[in-house]
Protein backbone atom coordinates (compact mmCIF):
# COMPACT_ATOMS: atom_id res chain seq x y z
CA UNK A 1 0.00 0.00 0.00
CA UNK A 2 1.12 3.39 -0.62
CA UNK A 3 2.54 5.07 2.12
CA UNK A 4 2.02 9.22 2.35
CA UNK A 5 3.12 12.12 4.51
CA UNK A 6 1.21 13.25 7.40
CA UNK A 7 0.42 16.66 6.48
CA UNK A 8 3.75 18.82 6.32
CA UNK A 9 5.59 16.18 8.34
CA UNK A 10 8.12 13.78 7.67
CA UNK A 11 6.10 10.82 8.78
CA UNK A 12 5.20 8.53 6.74
CA UNK A 13 1.74 6.79 7.01
CA UNK A 14 -0.22 4.58 5.00
CA UNK A 15 -3.39 5.61 2.70
CA UNK A 16 -5.59 3.62 4.97
CA UNK A 17 -5.41 3.63 8.77
CA UNK A 18 -7.09 0.93 10.82
CA UNK A 19 -9.47 2.46 13.62
CA UNK A 20 -9.57 0.26 16.45
CA UNK A 21 -12.58 1.30 18.28
CA UNK A 22 -14.25 -1.77 17.23
CA UNK A 23 -12.30 -4.28 19.01
CA UNK A 24 -13.03 -4.17 22.74
CA UNK A 25 -16.07 -5.79 25.31
CA UNK A 26 -19.04 -6.76 23.13
CA UNK A 27 -21.02 -6.43 26.19
CA UNK A 28 -20.37 -2.73 25.71
CA UNK A 29 -21.90 -2.68 22.52
CA UNK A 30 -23.32 -6.04 20.22
CA UNK A 31 -20.61 -5.04 17.36
CA UNK A 32 -17.42 -4.69 19.17
CA UNK A 33 -15.30 -7.81 18.56
CA UNK A 34 -13.40 -9.28 21.56
CA UNK A 35 -9.55 -10.08 20.77
CA UNK A 36 -9.58 -13.48 19.40
CA UNK A 37 -12.00 -12.16 16.50
CA UNK A 38 -9.89 -9.02 15.83
CA UNK A 39 -6.55 -11.01 15.59
CA UNK A 40 -7.34 -12.27 12.04
CA UNK A 41 -8.71 -8.66 10.60
CA UNK A 42 -5.55 -6.97 11.73
CA UNK A 43 -3.64 -9.56 10.48
CA UNK A 44 -4.93 -8.94 7.07
CA UNK A 45 -4.66 -5.18 7.16
CA UNK A 46 -0.89 -5.45 8.49
CA UNK A 47 -0.59 -8.09 5.23
CA UNK A 48 -2.42 -5.41 2.78
CA UNK A 49 0.30 -3.05 3.81
CA UNK A 50 -1.53 -0.56 6.61
CA UNK A 51 0.94 0.78 8.68
CA UNK A 52 -1.40 3.29 10.75
CA UNK A 53 -3.84 2.45 13.74
CA UNK A 54 -5.71 4.58 15.71
CA UNK A 55 -7.42 3.86 18.80
CA UNK A 56 -8.46 5.95 22.17
CA UNK A 57 -8.59 5.79 25.77
CA UNK A 58 -11.96 5.57 26.02
CA UNK A 59 -12.90 3.16 23.74
CA UNK A 60 -13.97 -0.16 25.86
CA UNK A 61 -12.61 2.04 28.58
CA UNK A 62 -9.16 0.98 27.35
CA UNK A 63 -9.65 -2.29 26.43
CA UNK A 64 -9.16 -1.34 22.67
CA UNK A 65 -5.95 0.06 23.80
CA UNK A 66 -4.82 -3.22 25.65
CA UNK A 67 -6.17 -5.13 22.53
CA UNK A 68 -4.31 -2.64 20.41
CA UNK A 69 -0.97 -3.00 21.73
CA UNK A 70 -1.49 -7.12 21.86
CA UNK A 71 -2.14 -7.76 18.44
CA UNK A 72 0.81 -4.81 16.80
CA UNK A 73 3.38 -6.18 19.14
CA UNK A 74 2.79 -10.07 17.19
CA UNK A 75 2.58 -8.61 13.44
CA UNK A 76 5.52 -6.13 13.62
CA UNK A 77 8.94 -7.19 14.47
CA UNK A 78 10.02 -3.70 15.53
CA UNK A 79 7.65 -1.13 17.20
CA UNK A 80 9.24 1.41 14.72
CA UNK A 81 7.71 0.03 11.82
CA UNK A 82 4.20 0.97 12.36
CA UNK A 83 2.17 4.16 13.33
CA UNK A 84 0.44 4.51 16.57
CA UNK A 85 -2.46 6.93 17.47
CA UNK A 86 -4.35 7.32 20.98
CA UNK A 87 -6.67 9.94 22.19
CA UNK A 88 -7.49 11.91 25.64
CA UNK A 89 -10.64 13.88 26.59
CA UNK A 90 -13.50 11.75 26.99
CA UNK A 91 -14.68 10.64 31.04
CA UNK A 92 -13.34 7.36 31.99
CA UNK A 93 -15.00 7.13 35.45
CA UNK A 94 -16.77 9.77 37.21
CA UNK A 95 -14.27 11.49 38.87
CA UNK A 96 -14.05 14.80 38.74
CA UNK A 97 -10.43 14.92 37.21
CA UNK A 98 -10.80 11.92 35.02
CA UNK A 99 -11.77 13.67 31.88
CA UNK A 100 -11.01 16.77 29.81
CA UNK A 101 -7.57 18.54 28.24
CA UNK A 102 -6.50 19.51 31.71
CA UNK A 103 -2.73 19.50 32.72
CA UNK A 104 -3.86 17.22 35.34
CA UNK A 105 -5.75 14.41 33.34
CA UNK A 106 -3.68 14.79 30.02
CA UNK A 107 -0.29 13.71 31.71
CA UNK A 108 -2.06 11.03 33.59
CA UNK A 109 -3.88 9.44 30.46
CA UNK A 110 -0.72 9.52 28.46
CA UNK A 111 0.72 7.41 31.43
CA UNK A 112 -2.45 4.97 31.41
CA UNK A 113 -2.37 4.62 27.93
CA UNK A 114 1.09 3.52 27.36
CA UNK A 115 0.57 1.30 30.06
CA UNK A 116 -2.28 -0.74 28.06
CA UNK A 117 -0.47 -0.52 25.24
CA UNK A 118 2.40 -1.63 26.33
CA UNK A 119 5.21 0.49 24.97
CA UNK A 120 6.73 3.78 25.33
CA UNK A 121 5.49 5.87 23.45
CA UNK A 122 2.58 6.62 20.95
CA UNK A 123 3.51 8.11 17.39
CA UNK A 124 0.58 10.71 17.35
CA UNK A 125 -1.31 11.65 20.39
CA UNK A 126 -4.49 13.62 19.93
CA UNK A 127 -7.43 15.27 22.05
CA UNK A 128 -10.54 13.94 21.35
CA UNK A 129 -12.87 16.64 21.06
CA UNK A 130 -12.17 20.58 22.69
CA UNK A 131 -12.57 20.77 26.19
CA UNK A 132 -14.21 24.08 26.69
CA UNK A 133 -13.18 24.43 30.54
CA UNK A 134 -9.77 24.28 30.22
CA UNK A 135 -8.03 27.39 28.97
CA UNK A 136 -6.35 26.19 25.56
CA UNK A 137 -2.67 27.23 26.78
CA UNK A 138 -2.69 25.06 29.59
CA UNK A 139 -3.42 22.17 27.48
CA UNK A 140 -0.76 22.50 24.21
CA UNK A 141 2.16 23.08 27.45
CA UNK A 142 0.81 20.11 28.76
CA UNK A 143 1.06 17.94 25.38
CA UNK A 144 4.20 19.69 24.86
CA UNK A 145 5.37 18.61 27.75
CA UNK A 146 4.31 14.92 26.68
CA UNK A 147 5.96 15.26 23.62
CA UNK A 148 9.12 16.65 25.58
CA UNK A 149 9.42 13.83 27.79
CA UNK A 150 9.46 11.35 24.83
CA UNK A 151 5.73 9.73 25.34
CA UNK A 152 4.71 11.23 21.97
CA UNK A 153 6.31 11.90 18.96
CA UNK A 154 3.68 14.30 17.31
CA UNK A 155 0.10 15.79 18.85
CA UNK A 156 -3.15 15.81 16.50
CA UNK A 157 -6.50 17.15 17.07
CA UNK A 158 -10.44 15.41 16.36
CA UNK A 159 -13.71 16.99 15.54
CA UNK A 160 -13.76 21.19 16.20
CA UNK A 161 -14.56 24.48 14.69
CA UNK A 162 -11.69 25.81 12.58
CA UNK A 163 -11.17 28.77 14.74
CA UNK A 164 -10.71 26.66 17.85
CA UNK A 165 -8.17 24.52 15.81
CA UNK A 166 -6.88 27.64 14.64
CA UNK A 167 -6.65 29.34 18.25
CA UNK A 168 -5.03 26.47 19.23
CA UNK A 169 -1.96 26.25 17.16
CA UNK A 170 -1.66 30.34 17.88
CA UNK A 171 -1.18 29.51 21.24
CA UNK A 172 1.75 26.55 20.52
CA UNK A 173 3.22 28.87 18.67
CA UNK A 174 3.29 32.13 21.22
CA UNK A 175 4.24 29.76 24.19
CA UNK A 176 7.02 28.00 21.95
CA UNK A 177 5.21 24.46 22.11
CA UNK A 178 4.86 21.63 19.96
CA UNK A 179 1.59 22.48 17.51
CA UNK A 180 -1.26 20.21 15.88
CA UNK A 181 0.26 18.27 13.10
CA UNK A 182 -3.13 16.25 11.83
CA UNK A 183 -6.73 16.71 12.43
CA UNK A 184 -9.09 13.99 12.91
CA UNK A 185 -12.48 15.08 11.53
CA UNK A 186 -16.01 14.13 10.68
CA UNK A 187 -15.87 13.87 6.67
CA UNK A 188 -17.30 11.92 3.88
CA UNK A 189 -19.24 12.04 0.86
CA UNK A 190 -22.42 12.48 2.75
CA UNK A 191 -20.75 15.10 5.52
CA UNK A 192 -18.75 17.52 3.70
CA UNK A 193 -19.31 20.41 5.82
CA UNK A 194 -15.28 20.56 6.87
CA UNK A 195 -14.77 21.79 3.16
CA UNK A 196 -15.99 25.39 4.19
CA UNK A 197 -13.26 26.18 6.39
CA UNK A 198 -11.17 23.80 8.38
CA UNK A 199 -10.07 21.37 5.02
CA UNK A 200 -8.83 24.86 3.86
CA UNK A 201 -7.20 25.90 6.97
CA UNK A 202 -5.12 22.75 7.29
CA UNK A 203 -4.21 22.57 3.43
CA UNK A 204 -2.89 26.23 3.79
CA UNK A 205 -1.14 24.92 7.32
CA UNK A 206 0.07 21.59 6.21
CA UNK A 207 -2.24 20.19 8.49
CA UNK A 208 -2.58 15.94 7.66
CA UNK A 209 -6.23 15.12 7.63
CA UNK A 210 -7.13 11.59 8.75
CA UNK A 211 -11.05 11.73 8.40
CA UNK A 212 -13.03 9.54 11.06
CA UNK A 213 -16.71 8.04 9.80
CA UNK A 214 -15.55 7.86 5.41
CA UNK A 215 -18.24 5.91 5.17
CA UNK A 216 -20.72 7.46 7.22
CA UNK A 217 -20.89 4.77 9.43
CA UNK A 218 -21.81 2.35 6.50
CA UNK A 219 -24.67 4.17 5.14
CA UNK A 220 -22.69 4.87 1.59
CA UNK A 221 -21.39 1.11 2.03
CA UNK A 222 -25.23 0.00 1.92
CA UNK A 223 -25.95 -0.68 5.35
CA UNK A 224 -28.75 0.89 5.63
CA UNK A 225 -32.17 1.81 3.10
CA UNK A 226 -34.74 4.56 2.96
CA UNK A 227 -37.54 3.92 5.42
CA UNK A 228 -35.30 2.35 8.15
CA UNK A 229 -33.95 -0.89 6.68
CA UNK A 230 -30.86 -2.19 8.38
CA UNK A 231 -28.70 -4.58 7.44
CA UNK A 232 -25.81 -5.09 9.63
CA UNK A 233 -25.10 -5.57 13.19
CA UNK A 234 -23.89 -2.24 13.71
CA UNK A 235 -26.61 -0.01 11.84
CA UNK A 236 -29.15 -2.15 14.30
CA UNK A 237 -27.37 -0.64 17.05
CA UNK A 238 -26.03 2.85 16.47
CA UNK A 239 -28.36 5.24 17.17
CA UNK A 240 -25.80 8.35 16.70
CA UNK A 241 -25.98 7.80 12.81
CA UNK A 242 -29.37 8.31 13.24
CA UNK A 243 -28.38 11.79 14.41
CA UNK A 244 -25.68 12.50 12.11
CA UNK A 245 -27.52 11.38 8.34
CA UNK A 246 -30.86 12.03 7.60
CA UNK A 247 -33.24 10.69 4.58
CA UNK A 248 -31.65 13.19 1.93
CA UNK A 249 -28.51 11.34 2.70
CA UNK A 250 -29.53 8.78 0.59
CA UNK A 251 -29.26 10.58 -3.00
CA UNK A 252 -25.55 10.61 -2.45
CA UNK A 253 -25.94 6.54 -1.61
CA UNK A 254 -27.77 6.42 -4.62
CA UNK A 255 -25.06 8.23 -7.06
CA UNK A 256 -22.20 5.84 -4.86
CA UNK A 257 -23.94 2.32 -5.94
CA UNK A 258 -24.39 4.05 -9.62
CA UNK A 259 -20.76 4.91 -9.92
CA UNK A 260 -19.93 1.68 -8.31
CA UNK A 261 -22.06 -0.48 -10.95
CA UNK A 262 -20.26 0.98 -13.68
CA UNK A 263 -16.69 0.14 -12.54
CA UNK A 264 -17.71 -3.20 -10.75
CA UNK A 265 -16.26 -2.36 -7.64
CA UNK A 266 -18.33 -1.93 -4.25
CA UNK A 267 -19.57 1.36 -2.82
CA UNK A 268 -17.40 1.11 0.11
CA UNK A 269 -14.48 1.35 -2.42
CA UNK A 270 -15.95 4.20 -4.32
CA UNK A 271 -16.73 6.01 -1.19
CA UNK A 272 -13.49 5.91 0.51
CA UNK A 273 -11.47 6.53 -3.29
CA UNK A 274 -13.21 9.51 -3.03
CA UNK A 275 -11.95 10.99 0.08
CA UNK A 276 -8.32 10.13 -1.17
CA UNK A 277 -8.44 12.34 -4.35
CA UNK A 278 -9.70 15.15 -1.55
CA UNK A 279 -6.82 17.63 -1.15
CA UNK A 280 -5.31 17.30 2.59
CA UNK A 281 -6.54 13.96 2.94
CA UNK A 282 -3.59 11.90 4.03
CA UNK A 283 -5.70 8.44 5.63
CA UNK A 284 -9.20 8.10 6.14
CA UNK A 285 -9.72 5.98 9.20
CA UNK A 286 -11.95 2.58 8.65
CA UNK A 287 -13.60 0.32 11.21
CA UNK A 288 -13.15 -3.10 10.27
CA UNK A 289 -15.40 -5.67 11.69
CA UNK A 290 -14.79 -8.30 8.69
CA UNK A 291 -11.99 -9.48 6.13
CA UNK A 292 -13.87 -8.07 3.17
CA UNK A 293 -13.58 -4.12 4.85
CA UNK A 294 -9.85 -4.46 5.01
CA UNK A 295 -10.54 -5.61 1.26
CA UNK A 296 -12.59 -3.03 0.43
CA UNK A 297 -10.02 -0.78 1.93
CA UNK A 298 -7.63 -1.46 0.08
CA UNK A 299 -8.71 -1.49 -3.01
CA UNK A 300 -10.46 1.70 -2.72
CA UNK A 301 -6.48 2.87 -2.12
CA UNK A 302 -5.69 1.66 -5.58
CA UNK A 303 -8.83 3.20 -6.79
CA UNK A 304 -8.47 6.26 -9.49
CA UNK A 305 -12.04 8.29 -9.92
CA UNK A 306 -11.90 10.97 -13.09
CA UNK A 307 -13.46 14.04 -12.59
CA UNK A 308 -16.68 13.34 -14.19
CA UNK A 309 -17.32 10.49 -11.39
CA UNK A 310 -16.44 12.69 -8.56
CA UNK A 311 -18.67 15.21 -9.91
CA UNK A 312 -22.02 13.01 -9.91
CA UNK A 313 -20.55 11.27 -7.15
CA UNK A 314 -20.35 15.52 -5.05
CA UNK A 315 -23.68 16.77 -6.89
CA UNK A 316 -26.34 15.19 -4.64
CA UNK A 317 -24.91 16.57 -1.54
CA UNK A 318 -27.02 19.15 0.50
CA UNK A 319 -26.06 20.89 3.79
CA UNK A 320 -26.43 19.76 7.18
CA UNK A 321 -25.98 21.05 10.59
CA UNK A 322 -22.68 21.22 11.64
CA UNK A 323 -22.21 17.70 13.57
CA UNK A 324 -19.70 15.39 14.96
CA UNK A 325 -18.24 17.98 17.67
CA UNK A 326 -19.65 16.85 20.52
Amino acid sequence: MEQTRLGGTGLKVSRICLGMMSYGDPARRPWFLPEEAAEPIVRRAVEEGVTFFDTADVYSEGRSEEITGRLLSRFFERRDDYVLATKVYFPMSDRPNDAGLSRKHVLASIDASLRRLGTDHVDLYQVHRWDHETPIEETMEALHDVVKAGKARYIGASSMFAWQFAKAQRAAEVGGWTRFVSMQNHYNLAYREEEREMLPLCVDQGVGVIPWSPLARGLLAGNRERGGERHTLRSANDAYADDLYGEADFDVVDAVKEVAGERGVTPAQVALAWLLHKPGVAAPIIGATKLRHIEDAAAAAALKLDEKEIERLEAPYRPHPISGHE
